[in-house]
């Protein structure tokens, strides 16, 4: 699998955005008693890094491919 194909960057999208969701469920619900004592600059900045961290982690591992079979690497193709 190459990082140059339509799959490669929606498989990359689909877990960026599902790790910056994750991420920021997690800070919402870390220490916080109501919505409006959300500190929002600091749920988006840990949000966007996880997903940001996830897309870079797509990047350098290519080769295992989402949708290819569980755990399933192309060297052992």
């Amino acid at each position: 699998m190459t990082i140059f194909t339509r799959a490669f960057w929606m498989g990359a999208a689909e877990r960026g955005i599902k790790t910056t969701a994750q991420s920021a469920v997690a800070v919402l619900t870390a220490d916080v008693t109501g919505l409006l004592d959300v500190d929002w600059t600091t749920t988006a900045s840990v949000a966007g890094l996880a997903g940001l961290v996830s897309v870079l982690t797509s990047i350098a591992t290519a080769d295992f491919v989402a949708g290819t079979g569980v755990g399933r690497h192309r060297a052992e193709d």
